[in-house]
């Protein structure tokens, strides 16, 4: 699909650009010698977009999409791990360079809020390191905001004084999201207690729903849900198994799920005490394409696109296990795909299509 058509997706109903579908802190390349930027997701209605993560290789994604950054009204955090935050950085210090600082106000960036322990240490350690920034051991979106923002003070200061550049504030708002009361969560026993989706924003175009999913030991994490007039998308952020995602997902006109095939990852470490601790982390807090399935189904999904590929060049037969549990269209997107998900919808633009 040419940029002009991406671009001009904006009037066609609503949509999905797979700005980056790779999963994991790697330069990846995938089975076809081909690069796969790091995961960000744009969901795109009428003229306005909104940005799930900022995985690596966010800005060149967003201008080989066509979308604008004056167009963009929103930016959800699923979690705080590298993969999906690593490109916040470039996207706040170039804001000012491609977009105008509007009338509207700055662009709301909602993510998880603060992990208030440190992580607890694996059972297969021999040794206790130490951790980095025991002060604040698990920034969230507001605090990680203030801390890129420190890092790149010379930068920042020297063009706002010298150069009058709108300093990072006046283009974002960083939202550490706020966990429902009453709700169980404990961020190293109880991570994804069953609870009901809640609003975490709302305008005249989308109204956005979360609820935590399960990716211990990284807590709180979340899945987004986006509805609009003409569909709905869920993306599952990353997690195993949970029921709480097959609740936000009821009826969802697209799912996006992410993906792991343990048997393409295991030989990735050659430190046996790493590759041991870091296995039993992929087997625990992420989801099989098979397990995939079977949550669109349990969830009645319309449709399931596979993304956060663990590890990209898997073979295409690993991604095609989620045609054995879930009887609808499973796509398996590349990079800067166009899914729709319009409820009348026919037909997607994704070639990638298995099953």
């Amino acid at each position: 699909m040419s940029l002009e058509d991406r671009a001009g997706s904006f009037n066609k109903g609503p949509r999905v650009i797979t700005l980056g579908t790779a999963g994991g802190p790697r330069w990846w390349v995938d089975n076809k010698s081909q690069s796969r930027q790091g995961i960000s997701t744009a969901i795109v209605f009428e003229d306005s977009w909104y940005l799930i993560d900022c995985g690596s290789g966010l800005g060149r994604q967003i201008r080989a999409s066509g979308l604008s950054l004056e167009n963009l009204k929103g930016v959800f955090i699923t979690h705080m791990h590298s993969d999906h935050v690593v490109d916040l950085a470039s996207l706040i210090l170039f804001a000012p360079y491609e977009k105008a600082a509007d009338s509207s106000g700055p662009i709301p960036i909602m993510g998880p809020g603060n992990r208030p322990r440190v992580t607890q240490l694996s059972p297969h350690a021999i040794s206790t390191p130490n951790p980095v920034c025991p002060k604040n051991p698990g920034a969230g979106i507001e605090a990680a905001f203030e801390n890129l923002v420190a890092a790149y003070s010379a930068d920042i200061n020297d063009r706002i004084m010298d150069s009058l550049t709108p300093g990072p504030y006046e283009h974002f708002a960083p939202e550490d999201i706020e966990i429902p009361s009453g709700i169980d969560f404990d961020a190293d026993d109880n991570v994804a207690p069953d609870m009901e989706p809640f609003v975490v924003f709302e305008d005249n175009r989308v109204t956005v729903r979360a609820t935590l999913v399960s990716h211990h030991p990284t807590a709180p994490a979340f899945g987004f849900r986006f509805d609009t007039e003409a569909g709905s998308v869920t993306i599952s952020g990353d997690t195993a198994p949970c029921q709480n995602l097959v609740r936000l997902a009821q009826g969802t006109d697209l799912l996006l799920h992410e993906a792991i095939d343990l048997a393409s990852m295991a030989p990735k470490y050659a430190d046996p005490l790493m590759r041991e601790a870091t296995m039993e982390h992929h087997r625990r807090a992420h989801t099989t394409p098979e397990d995939a399935g079977r949550i669109a189904a349990a969830a009645g999904a319309k449709r399931l696109a596979l993304h956060h590929l663990v590890p990209v060049h898997a073979p295409t037969d690993a991604w095609s296990q989620a045609t054995k549990t879930f009887g609808g269209p499973v796509l398996v997107p590349e990079d800067l795909e166009v899914i729709s998900f319009e409820r009348s919808a026919r037909h997607d633009k994704a070639t990638h299509l298995v099953g």
